[in-house]
């Protein structure tokens, strides 16, 4: 609903965005991470390269 709503003012997208907690608090799912710690750090490190020196 959040991500797909077409909302038409910030009432509505507050709205939206506390029914979702509420939903998800009734019924909340653990986060399961899918990749390590090291594979997110080398990931961030390739990013850093990437961008290091791009003439921003």
């Amino acid at each position: 609903m959040i991500r797909r709503g077409a909302h038409k003012n910030i009432q509505a997208l507050e709205a939206d965005i506390r029914a979702w907690v509420k939903d998800w608090n009734e019924a909340p799912k653990p986060f399961i991470w899918t990749k390590t710690a090291e594979e997110i750090l080398d990931s961030l490190a390739r990013f850093c390269r990437r961008i290091s020196g791009a003439g921003h």
